[in-house]
């Protein structure tokens, strides 16, 4: 993973704002080679034992609700690229064209297989796919879909300096974004209420976040996603 030549970075980027994110980053250039190599053992490990699981899973979507396994979607990655994201599907088949771009609290079109894999995080395992091909990397920004991004402000495009990640400490304190948006009586009002007031809440943890970017941050972030997931299903437990 390397950082492309200033004058090489798309126009919307090449401002002051993202500067001083560009130059924090080339301080730590040769973590970001190590962080490629990385990202592809982890997956490529996390792919073999999880295998069998994700099985398992695909068979339950399928007897669970008509629809493919696998979720599809336009995101965007490093430098403004645009990607397909792959997760489990976790909504009723064609979701997209019934609601918003997010999901809000107590969402109708959330299946019961999908509630149970949302809340442990597991929609996410096709997401390595993703890592091994190069689109994401383990710890980043989780991607938008295009539309946001078009919304940024120029501080927030310094966040696709990196490609985006599976997880990261925003996602961690933001896991339960849904329930911010249980307000929301339409569509309008779910983009309005995420654009004004969830995705600039969310950008100061991701710009925060690339201000101590480094081994030790990326590591701390990969343990504290699974003591969150390991915590909730504690939680569950209890009750």
């Amino acid at each position: 993973m390397e950082l492309r030549p200033w004058q090489l970075l798309p126009d919307e980027m090449r401002t002051k704002e993202v500067r001083k994110y560009y130059n924090i980053l080339m301080k730590h250039r040769m973590w970001l080679e190590m962080k490629r190599v990385l990202d592809v053992i982890v997956a490529g490990i996390m792919l073999a034992v999880l295998i069998i699981p994700m099985g398992i899973i695909a068979l339950a979507i399928r007897l669970d609700s008509p629809g493919p396994v696998f979720f599809r979607q336009a995101r965007v990655t490093q430098y403004g690229r645009i990607f397909r994201i792959y997760k489990f599907r976790t909504m009723v088949d064609n979701a997209s064209k019934l609601g918003a771009a997010v999901t809000v609290d107590n969402d109708s079109r959330i299946t019961k297989v999908g509630a149970f894999l949302r809340k442990y995080r597991m929609d996410e395992f096709p997401q390595l796919f993703n890592i091994l091909a190069g689109d994401m990397t383990l710890v980043g920004t989780r991607p938008e879909v295009p539309k946001y991004v078009k919304k940024y402000t120029k501080e927030m495009y310094a966040t696709l300096l990196l490609p985006a990640g599976l997880t990261s400490r925003t996602s961690i304190a933001y896991k339960d974004e849904d329930k911010l948006l249980g307000e929301a009586v339409d569509e309008k009002s779910t983009d309005n209420i995420y654009l004004n007031e969830v995705l600039p809440a969310k950008m100061r943890y991701n710009l925060e976040s690339m201000k101590h970017f480094g081994v030790k941050t990326d590591a701390a972030v990969l343990w504290d996603t699974f003591t969150s997931v390991v915590g909730s299903e504690r939680m569950t437990v209890k009750k």
